[in-house]
């Protein structure tokens, strides 16, 4: 099993849910997250006064994913989350040793299905 963190535009959050439940994924965390990367700062008058800005706002995506399904939500998250420019946002793989689903008490792959 994989754990994937997305971090992606807050206005690319619809089309990359529509784009996991397409794909039969549809179980995810989201998470507003505020962070920096390669993109520079921004300038933003508020009230009057100009502020200079370098956190960006972002929303975070986790799913948790089978390995057979892990190419394919990847695949998903950059078609629907990204328009190939500085600023879309990353994405974390992490190997995941168990899950459980607490209701059932059922274990491995079938607590993410």
């Amino acid at each position: 099993m994989k754990k994937i963190e997305a971090i992606i535009r807050p206005s690319k959050l619809k089309s990359v849910q529509q784009g996991l439940k397409d794909v039969e994924i549809p179980c995810m965390t989201v998470i507003p997250a505020s962070g920096t990367g390669l993109q520079k700062s921004y300038t933003k008058i508020y009230r009057g006064t100009k502020d200079s800005l370098t956190l960006q706002n972002r929303i975070m995506i986790i799913c948790v994913v089978s390995d057979e399904n892990l190419e394919k939500c990847v695949d998903t998250i950059l078609n629907y989350g990204s328009d190939g420019q500085v600023g879309d946002g990353k994405i974390f793989i992490y190997n995941v040793e168990d899950a459980i689903r607490m209701s059932s008490k059922v274990r491995g792959n079938k607590a993410i299905h």
